[in-house]
């Protein structure tokens, strides 16, 4: 895992797989938000398996799949509440980071 710091609460990651929970928790990371759609790549995990992982570590897991190069206002307002009501600090991931990174940068701008 290669997890980065872009927000004072919010860090992001590529894909991340359900052994990579405890160190998550150990980290501190209390929130998840998945950006990658299922079935995106095969053998990635799906985020019913992430999500149960997570829920095992104590970590909350939210589901916002956002398709590459295709945002809609009604990805960006998922995004915003799964951002708003996970505890902090969160985690956002996709295949590489940049779909997170780009959703928190959108929501953080217009937050401003």
């Amino acid at each position: 895992m290669n997890i980065q710091q872009i927000g004072e609460d919010f860090f992001i990651s590529g894909q991340i797989h359900p052994e990579n929970m405890r160190e998550l928790a150990a980290r501190g990371i209390r929130g998840i938000i998945c950006n990658r759609p299922d079935n995106e790549q095969w053998g990635q995990p799906d985020f019913s398996t992430i999500r149960a992982a997570a829920q095992m570590a104590g970590i909350e897991a939210r589901y916002v799949p956002i398709t590459h190069g295709r945002v809609t206002p009604s990805d960006e307002a998922a995004f915003r509440e799964a951002l708003n009501s996970l505890p902090k600090p969160v985690l956002g991931y996709c295949r590489s980071g940049a779909r997170s990174a780009s959703m928190y940068g959108a929501v953080a701008q217009r937050a401003a």
